[in-house]
């Protein structure tokens, strides 16, 4: 703090001016950044507070106390840089609209944290457009490995109308998961959900490539992503969630490195924590199909070669995580409607658990 600070004075809560046809290029790092922070609000040295008794679909604002206030960005190019065409921290409501970045070398768009919203779609990508490499690129951009567009490591975040191009070397892809989640123990706990709709894709291959912590839920609301229809799904390859025998999901680790499934089910994310005896501490978390016509099928050899599971095909293997949200638990996407068989070790039982 310096001779000039007030308590009274939070800029980073505070409304801003207008952002509009800038131009940014051939920065060591990133052309546009917001860091740390940015949310808006209507009393930027108060606290947000979010009241779950409104009805948003009634109109009711759940931050009446201290209402948000809609930043808005428009038209950047931003090409040429060493990391990012454009990169934000933790941010508010907030909207970015017809951005173009291209031959960035990690990242066209990139966003860490919308952890202060509790509403989906009220921070987004709108419009514009993401290049991997132009007829006018640089040497250095040949051995690098961007991607299009890099989602947050939290929930609520929108992408709306955007378009890919030229996502088609080295380990290129058009959208990936989990921004600066470069190593396990710093990461979140994963399994967050992304929207999008209106994308287009051209010469872009793999449209998805998921990284640490291979934990992720894109939901496509009108087909665009997946092909598979409206309000159709993505997610990482597990065992457990696939259901290609009920035609409900497939398997393409070439384009969407995992599997996609259509309508006529959901995924969603299911946490697991707080539990007691302590003896689940660092223990991965073993899941299986087990919907009633399955299991029942199996006599008592084929069951205890299935939990065997010798060659490693029926269970996926959760990680125990000590860090993110929650912290000392799993946190895991599942197909719905199926049933499955969860346990932990060689079939350790708890005696309490928090589910959500």
């Amino acid at each position: 703090m310096g001779p000039s600070f007030d308590p009274n004075v939070c800029p980073e809560n505070s409304k801003i001016g207008e952002f509009r046809d800038n131009v940014a290029h051939s920065n060591g790092r990133y052309g546009f950044r917001i860091f740390h922070n940015l949310i808006p609000r209507k009393y930027p040295c108060k606290p947000l507070v979010f009241d779950s008794t409104k009805d948003v679909s009634k109109g009711e604002d759940p931050y009446h106390s201290n209402p948000l206030i809609e930043a808005n960005f428009y038209n950047l190019i931003s090409y040429k840089n060493g990391r990012n065409g454009a990169i934000v921290e933790r941010i508010g409501s907030m909207r970015f609209h017809n951005f173009k970045c291209a031959d960035n070398m990690e990242g066209g768009i990139e966003v860490s944290l919308t952890s202060d919203l509790k509403i989906d779609g009220l921070a987004s990508v709108e419009g514009g457009l993401v290049v991997g490499k132009t007829s006018n690129t640089e040497a250095a951009l040949n051995g690098a490995s961007p991607i299009g567009f890099w989602g947050p490591r939290t929930e609520g975040f929108t992408v709306n109308g955007l378009k890919f191009y030229n996502f088609d070397f080295n380990n290129a892809a058009g959208i990936a998961n989990c921004s600066h989640c470069w190593h396990d123990n710093a990461t979140d706990s994963g399994s967050r959900t992304v929207r999008f709709s209106g994308l287009s894709f051209e010469n872009v291959k793999p449209r998805i490539k998921y990284h640490t912590p291979f934990k992720a839920i894109f939901f496509d609301k009108d087909g665009t992503l997946t092909g598979k229809g409206p309000k159709s799904w993505a997610t990482p390859y597990y065992p457990h969630n696939d259901w290609t025998s009920t035609g409900e999901c497939s398997v393409d680790k070439t384009i969407y490195d995992g599997i996609t499934c259509n309508n006529k089910v959901q995924v969603r994310r299911i946490a697991f924590s707080k539990y007691t005896p302590n003896h689940f501490y660092r223990i991965s978390m073993k899941i299986a199909q087990w919907d009633k016509d399955q299991h029942k099928a199996l006599d008592e050899k084929a069951m205890k070669d299935f939990l065997y599971d010798k060659k490693k095909k029926n269970f996926s293997i959760i990680p125990f995580k000590m860090t993110g949200d929650p912290t000392n638990g799993w946190a895991v996407p599942f197909v719905t409607g199926h049933k499955y068989r969860v346990h932990w070790g060689e079939g350790l039982d708890f005696e309490s658990m928090m589910f959500e």
